[in-house]
């Protein structure tokens, strides 16, 4: 059986690399955030990266843009509900010193699931007469116009779980089934830091959401145990 488990963060992120797309689980601040991966990734210092997440103002994402290790981000949400102070993203955003791809958030989670399955594309009727379908392939179905979406994949999906087995199978804790799931197929390397970590057979298969095959790295939180 391959070792995935990692004995530290730093390590589990050792070979991102400058230039890397990372996709990041969360919806909106700490709930099914990989709060300790970010970090590692920060004190790591790769440079020119995109990001891809819900969330990208007021996140804890935020450490990678204060150290302006972003090129572009991804996301579906970019301000935090509170505009006073503007975040890092924003200001540099603002700056002309970071690129911006908004993508709704139902559609970035189709092209993700796209991503993983090896599924072309999809048309959705999402961000028709917007912005949104600027620059994109139109096709009228049933009278109406779609835009064609294409999958999104990325270097690395940096995930959070309540508990894994040694193979890498997941289980989650609520709201970490946000993105996570669908993000840790869609990369070719997914990291995921959990609470827990047991031996193999002992999680019901039943409770497992995410299966080991898509899961290459897995690195326990310092004292916490999963609920």
């Amino acid at each position: 059986m391959i070792n995935k488990v990692f004995s530290s963060f730093q390590e589990a992120v050792a070979d991102v690399h400058d230039g890397a797309t990372i996709m990041f689980g969360g919806f909106i601040y700490k709930p099914g955030s990989p709060t300790n991966l970010i970090r590692a990734l920060r004190d790591k210092g790769a440079k020119n990266l995109t990001v891809v997440g819900n969330w990208c103002g007021g996140a804890d994402i935020d450490v990678l843009f204060e150290a302006r290790q972003v090129r572009k981000a991804i996301a579906s949400a970019t301000v935090p509900m509170s505009q006073n102070p503007l975040s890092p993203f924003e200001k540099q955003y603002l700056a002309g010193e970071v690129e911006l791809e908004i993508v709704p958030l139902g559609t970035l989670m189709e092209r993700m699931r796209a991503g993983g399955g090896g599924i072309g594309g999809f048309y959705t009727r999402t961000g028709v007469g917007t912005v949104i379908a600027e620059g994109k392939e139109k096709k009228i179905i049933n009278g109406k116009e779609y835009i064609l979406e294409l999958p999104l994949r990325a270097d690395f999906a940096f995930i959070r779980a309540r508990k894994a087995d040694k193979m890498g199978n997941l289980i989650y804790w609520r709201s970490q089934r946000n993105f996570n799931p669908v993000m840790a197929t869609a990369a070719n390397i997914t990291i995921a830091e959990v609470d827990e970590i047991v031996e193999v057979g002992e999680l019901d298969p039943e409770d497992i959401v995410t299966p080991s095959i898509y899961v290459d790295r897995i690195v326990k939180v310092p004292g916490r145990e999963g609920r």
